[in-house]
């Protein structure tokens, strides 16, 4: 694939998710979901009303950006409504999340390519996340999830950058860092995806201690006399011949921790304590340290894991099966005809024949493809790195690991970075917090589909065919609970295969 046609290909994605974020952003003239604090707490900035929030600021700060603008055009103007405190188009709250989330598909191809260098990882990965629906909900409305995942993933994608480019390194490590700032501004687990670069990181640093190491015994068992230095010219060069072909992620001894604790420690710190000042000039009745101790004091009020908390209170395990995604709005008419529900109780049972549902849920089959590569990769993890250990009976790795096996490590370090911490949680979580982890399982995915194209196999590369059919077929077919489309009651219950998803 040429670089003109990979471009379109990037360009054709974004386009595509542009299209599916802005289409009818304001039907629902009303707040949805969490839309009732955060599209809120966006305007308090705006109207300068103090408020206490149990996340950062930096989303709600993105939000009330939007505002500001949305009140400054003279289109978007056509509905309105009072529900935030000012008289406000639902455009004028939802756009810049809407224009914010189309990034995600585009920077998880960036980070495929930079993994890898090949142009179909990338594009699968992207248009694999194009195709989601949890990540399509989150954009369409005032909520504050998607900054998490897109300036988490910004970090990683300069952070590899960084690895890429020695001249400019340190630019990007600076942007790295201000990209991990601002993920952990949105909500804490934001931290997540830079504990994921500090785990690949320290891995990198022991590989190549082991193998160095190693190196360093078979030479005192050489000759130390002229041919030593004649041999090591030559694994220089046999380095210097191969080393186009190893992964990218071998450079990371090329950053030291100095580096690692200026640029991705201070710089995010940073970061983050500067993006409070606003917030603390506005509600003066905390202070920087009160305010976390209040926010630390809110979550651990949030009670316990379980349904009679809240009816869509979803343990971690539940989420890669995506056993209880979430309704945003739920809301019935009697005909396509009359206008849109919004506010107000929906019609009794029975009575409704049209239904307008947004579910805050993945694409299916994404989601359960995404969670068998996962376990594929931690498989292949196994077979090359423990079996061998076993075997021998001692530990050792392998002097050269390929681009394939680095590709593994990053996406199963990442993945589990940011979904292990919440098996110690106790209080009520949702589907939504799964979305950190996913995208990891998107690009798992992704990678499994791209080896099935390349393979000279003909089953294989049909399983690749199969598995992305299903994907955008399943993107399809539950479009309408992701755009809120009318649905009648046999329409609405085909797509709700499981009782624990209503």
């Amino acid at each position: 694939m040429t670089k003109k046609w990979f471009q379109i290909g990037l360009a054709s994605i974004f386009l595509f998710s542009l299209a599916l974020r802005f289409w009818g952003l304001g039907r629902f003239n009303t707040l949805v979901f969490d839309e009732i604090y955060y599209a809120k707490f966006g305007n308090n900035y705006l109207s300068h009303v103090p408020f206490f929030d149990g996340h950062p600021p930096l989303g709600k700060y993105m939000i009330a950006v939007g505002i500001w603008v949305g009140s400054h055009v003279p289109f978007w103007q056509d509905t309105v409504n009072g529900l935030t405190g000012s008289l406000l188009s639902p455009w004028s709250y939802r756009w810049i999340n809407a224009f914010s989330g189309s990034f995600i598909p585009l920077i998880i191809a960036s980070i495929a390519y930079q993994l890898s260098y090949r142009h179909s990882f990338a594009l699968l990965a992207g248009f694999f996340t194009a195709c989601d629906g949890i990540f399509i909900v989150e954009s369409r409305y005032a909520l504050i999830n998607i900054y998490i995942v897109l300036f988490g993933l910004l970090g990683q994608w300069l952070f590899l950058l960084a690895l890429a480019n020695q001249r400019q390194r340190p630019i990007y490590l600076v942007l790295a860092g201000i990209g991990f700032g601002a993920s952990v501004a949105t909500k804490w687990n934001g931290l997540f995806f830079l504990l994921g670069i500090y785990l690949i990181w320290i891995i990198g640093w022991i590989w190549q201690w082991i193998i160095k190491a190693k190196s360093q015994a078979k030479d005192v068992i050489d000759d130390l006399s002229a041919s030593l230095t004649r041999n090591s010219t030559i694994t220089l060069i046999r380095y210097q011949q191969t080393n186009a072909q190893i992964s990218l992620l071998q450079n990371l001894t090329q950053i030291n921790i100095w580096q690692i604790v200026f640029f991705l420690g201070i710089i995010p710190l940073a970061v983050y304590s500067l993006i409070w000042i606003p917030h603390l000039q506005l509600d003066t009745k905390y202070g920087f340290l009160e305010v976390h101790q209040q926010i630390l004091a809110f979550h651990e009020r949030l009670g316990g894991n379980n349904a009679k908390v809240h009816p869509y209170c979803a343990a971690w395990y539940k989420w890669p099966l995506m056993n209880r995604p979430m309704a945003y709005y739920y809301q019935t008419t009697q005909s396509v005809t009359d206008p849109l529900p919004v506010f107000g109780p929906a019609l009794p049972a029975g009575v409704g024949k049209v239904i307008y549902d947004v579910h805050a849920m993945g694409n299916p089959f994404l989601w359960w493809f995404g969670a068998a590569a996962i376990l594929f990769l931690i498989g292949m993890l196994i077979i090359q790195l423990v079996i061998p250990w076993v075997k021998q009976k001692r530990f050792s790795l392998p002097t050269k690991l390929s681009i394939d096996t680095w590709i593994a490590l990053y996406l199963v370090v990442n993945y589990a970075v940011n979904l292990v911490p919440w098996m110690k949680v106790t209080r009520c979580v949702f589907i939504y917090h799964y979305m950190t982890a996913v995208v990891f399982a998107f690009l798992a995915i992704a990678w499994f589909v791209d080896q099935c194209f390349r393979s000279y196999y003909r089953p294989l590369r049909a399983l690749g065919i199969t598995i992305s059919f299903l994907i955008l077929l399943a993107f399809v077919f539950w479009m309408p609970i992701y755009l809120g489309l009318p649905l009648s009651s046999g329409g609405y219950k085909v797509r709700m295969w499981f009782n624990s998803w209503i």
